[in-house]
């Protein structure tokens, strides 16, 4: 879990795995201006949600963090929630995907998609 790069400290931390299966799934895009966007919204079964997704856009406020070839943005009320959480990637026989371990979740749902 190294960062090569950061313009803030890093709100989110991503494991050398995440950091490569999102690597792979950018250089899939073919869009040098992506980054990976990480946000907490109000939803999901436990009260907030995590979202995650490809975004060109960086506003002036963002926290952002470069994990190697891996830039990473998260909005200032979404920090308020991920700092200093992990997003990992397993590609295990239980099945694959990310996962964030939370601090500051108090208790999360049986998806692990949302938290409270």
């Amino acid at each position: 879990m190294t960062t090569t790069e950061s313009t803030t400290q890093p709100v989110i931390t991503l494991t050398d795995d995440a950091t490569a299966k999102v690597a792979q799934l950018l250089a899939e895009e073919a869009d040098d201006q992506l980054a990976l966007r990480v946000a907490v919204r109000a939803g999901g079964c436990s009260g907030f949600s995590y979202e995650m997704y490809f975004d060109s856009d960086t506003n002036s406020d963002d926290h952002v963090a470069t994990f190697g070839t891996v830039t990473v943005t998260v909005d200032p009320a979404s920090a308020e929630h991920l700092t200093g959480a992990t997003l990992n990637y397993s590609d295990g026989i239980q099945g694959a995907g990310f996962t964030v371990d939370n601090p500051n979740a108090q208790s999360s749902c049986g998806c692990g998609q949302s938290f409270s």
